[in-house]
């Protein structure tokens, strides 16, 4: 009886298969990088419309190469933890307000002053022109490359106390700002009680009375649900708050100059529809907080703000320069 004999050749054969498809493989295949990218506001708000666009512009651009995972909600720790992180690459990316930006990058402090911006228009204006990319540029040299000028808005004031009509009725308060040393010498001049404190620590101060209110965008009011916490707010409009996309220099120090420009591309972008966000909840914000039950003072005595803050101007134009300060007022 003849028994069948299993072929030495089996098993070479089986790994030519196996292997077959792999040297068939196109050469062009790359491994996908997943970028950590983080924000300190809730989902739906400017900053995640934002970051989402980033995210699929850049998935986009590299056909599949770069994806986000994107942590909102500072569910990476606040602003200035986040910006920390970029900066030794331990975190790949972050939407952040310029609040804590000048503690790493000084010269843009001078965007921080009160009344310094007529507008949204003005802003934006001075932002993405010579002198705003002329700040851009210097981050590198700070170990972090900011992609492109995005948008937190024109902030305002909320507090739990009273209605804010003029700067006396802001005198007194306790009131949670940025880590930002030109805010609150600014809001000094008003006699407020400057409170630097990170935004995630905010809903719980504000909720148990640590400070009286706080001053933000109509967007990140909404966002954060303050009407929840804040009885009162006032559209103070006083200063005019940037934001940005920030990468870590361990990311871009790896891109080809084709991804590069599509990185830089897709902070362009995400800075457009943030800023379309941003419009959108300026149209709408306020009379949806005010069906949330908050008490708004529509007409305030911008004057009055201006008049208690012209002091501060001295103190700003030593430390920026009168000539950069009317620069950027200067635009038109």
């Amino acid at each position: 009886m003849n028994t069948l004999r299993a072929s030495p050749r089996l098993p070479l054969l089986a790994t030519a298969v196996a292997v077959l498809p792999l040297l068939c493989a196109p050469a062009t295949v790359q491994a996908q990088t997943v970028l950590k990218i983080g924000h300190v506001l809730a989902k739906g708000s400017h900053y995640d419309v934002g970051a989402t666009v980033f995210c699929d512009e850049l998935e986009k651009g590299t056909s599949g190469r770069y994806k986000c995972q994107m942590f909102p909600a500072g569910a990476l720790g606040g602003e200035r933890e986040q910006i920390e992180a970029v900066q030794l690459g331990t975190q790949d990316a972050v939407v952040t307000s310029t609040g804590p930006v000048g503690n790493f990058v000084a010269d843009i402090k001078i965007l921080d002053i009160p009344f310094l911006f007529r507008d949204y228009d003005h802003a934006r204006k001075v932002l993405d022109g010579k002198i705003g990319q002329d700040l851009l540029a210097k981050f590198p040299a700070k170990g972090l490359i900011a992609l492109a000028w995005s948008e937190n808005g024109f902030r305002h004031m909320t507090n739990s106390k009273r209605p804010i009509t003029s700067a006396a009725d802001a005198s007194g308060l306790k009131m949670r700002t940025m880590e930002n040393k030109v805010h609150m010498a600014g809001y000094k001049t008003f006699g407020i009680l400057p409170t630097p404190m990170a935004f995630t620590e905010l809903f719980t101060a504000l909720q148990q009375g640590t400070v009286d209110g706080q001053e933000n965008p109509v967007g990140v009011i909404l966002a954060s649900k303050f009407s929840q916490v804040q009885k009162h707010m006032s559209l103070t409009g006083h200063v005019y708050s940037p934001a940005m996309t920030l990468v870590s220099p361990t990311v871009w120090g790896k891109l080809s100059d084709a991804d590069k420009k599509v990185f830089l591309a897709a902070g362009v972008k995400s800075a457009a529809a943030t800023r379309k966000k941003v419009n959108e909840d300026e149209a709408n914000g306020i009379a949806i907080l005010r069906k949330d039950g908050m008490q708004i003072v529509e007409k305030v005595d911008g004057e009055s703000f201006r008049k208690a803050v012209a002091p501060a101007y001295a103190e700003f134009a030593k430390e920026f320069g009168a000539a950069n300060i009317a620069a950027i007022q200067a635009v038109k």
